[in-house]
């Protein structure tokens, strides 16, 4: 149930939201049907925090100078 909105938050406000969902869910304070619901939003949440940390890596280089020669390497 990923929102349009989710996607365009950075990567700290949508663990932000991921951690509250997950207070909530612990506290034991929610209905079954609600728990479910956040349940899923928390898991949109996770992938999305995981495929904004999977591009970042990959963006990630390490420059080295070696020989008068640049190359990059997996950070």
């Amino acid at each position: 149930m990923k929102s349009k909105k989710d996607n365009e938050n950075s990567f700290e406000e949508n663990l932000e939201a991921l951690e509250k969902i997950v207070e909530k869910l612990e506290s034991g304070d929610v209905d079954l049907e609600k728990s479910l619901e956040l349940y899923e939003k928390g898991i949109d949440l996770k992938k999305l925090c995981e495929e904004k940390l999977k591009k970042v890596e990959l963006q990630i280089k390490k420059i080295k100078i070696q020989n008068n020669k640049i190359t990059k390497e997996d950070f």
